[in-house]
């Protein structure tokens, strides 16, 4: 199965984020609650955790780009 990682919203006042780097390459596993990419709001840095254990299957967003509230960022394909 696959699953949808999507921007989650760490603040009330927060609308969108960029996208600093990702922590894995696609194809890499990745275990639930394992840091996968930082991202940059208004008002901080932060690691947004792996949702589920499995395969990073596709990166949806660079680094670089500005992604809002809920978007998908990448696909994980579940072990």
């Amino acid at each position: 199965m696959t699953t949808e990682m999507r921007l989650p919203q760490f603040g009330m006042g927060m609308s969108e984020a960029q996208i600093i780097q990702w922590l894995k390459n696609e194809g890499d596993p990745v275990s639930e609650g394992e840091p996968l990419v930082e991202i940059e709001s208004e008002k901080s840095t932060m690691e947004v955790p792996a949702p589920v254990s499995g395969t990073l299957l596709q990166i949806l967003t660079a680094a670089g780009e500005t992604v809002p509230v809920y978007d998908v960022m990448a696909l994980i394909e579940e072990a």
